[in-house]
């Protein structure tokens, strides 16, 4: 399959990268740093320049693509941003206007607190977590609300923390409603997820959480 993967330089993208080169996948990859992106040894990548907030030869590359993998996200907790709205509505505008075209993009699960969350917990993400990364939280929620007014096949994916360990695939998923005893998935299963869910059409259109599936989390 043909697929463009935005965000390759940051942890998730990285394994993503790894993860679709592995399974045979041909992969362009979008970055604003060349120099930032690891590609496996005896890996062929397509690794274009660019920065999806700005107009250039990224956009032509776009085009080509009709499935894109957006891991785009912000490390700057003290100012606004728009790389997840503005950013992912570029990339769907570049790739044009045929409805199959394929979006799946991360959000966070941090966005929303669900009805049973033992209070603790709700304290600490409303007074803290949301507080903490209000920014970046304030752009998902603009872009997850634009994509709803797109006849793209989108998924929006909110994962919890996101841990280094090496994950086995074992995770849980809930599509359009929230997931019960959230807990820290692996950035591996992660991505993982998000190649499984490409030719999945329930997914389509929809918000999707993700957590750890192992035992001791339930």
């Amino acid at each position: 399959m043909k697929l463009l993967v935005l965000g390759a330089t940051g942890g998730t993208g990285a394994a993503l990268l790894d993860q679709a080169l592995a399974a045979g996948h041909d992969v362009t990859v979008i970055a604003r740093s060349l120099a930032d992106v690891r590609v496996p040894a005896e890996e062929t990548v397509e690794v274009v320049e660019g920065d999806v907030l700005e107009p250039g030869p990224w956009q032509a590359v776009a085009a080509e693509h009709a499935v894109v993998l957006s891991c785009l996200g912000s490390t700057d907790r003290h100012h606004p941003t728009t790389v997840y709205s503005q950013g992912t509505l570029n990339v769907l505008a570049a790739m044009g206007t045929d409805p199959h075209r394929r979006l799946i993009c991360l959000s966070s699960a941090g966005l929303d607190i669900p009805p049973d969350t033992p209070l603790p917990q709700k304290l600490v993400t409303r007074l803290i977590i949301q507080r903490l990364y209000r920014h970046g939280y304030a752009d998902m929620r603009r872009m997850e609300d634009a994509l709803r007014d797109t006849d793209a096949r989108w998924t929006v994916v909110r994962p919890p923390m996101l841990t280094g360990e090496t994950g086995g695939g074992d995770y849980r998923t809930s599509s359009g409603s929230h997931l019960a005893n959230m807990s820290s998935i692996p950035r591996t299963d992660l991505a993982h997820y998000m190649l499984a869910a490409v030719d999945d059409p329930s997914t389509w259109k929809a918000i999707v959480e993700i957590s750890r599936g192992d035992e001791r989390n339930r």
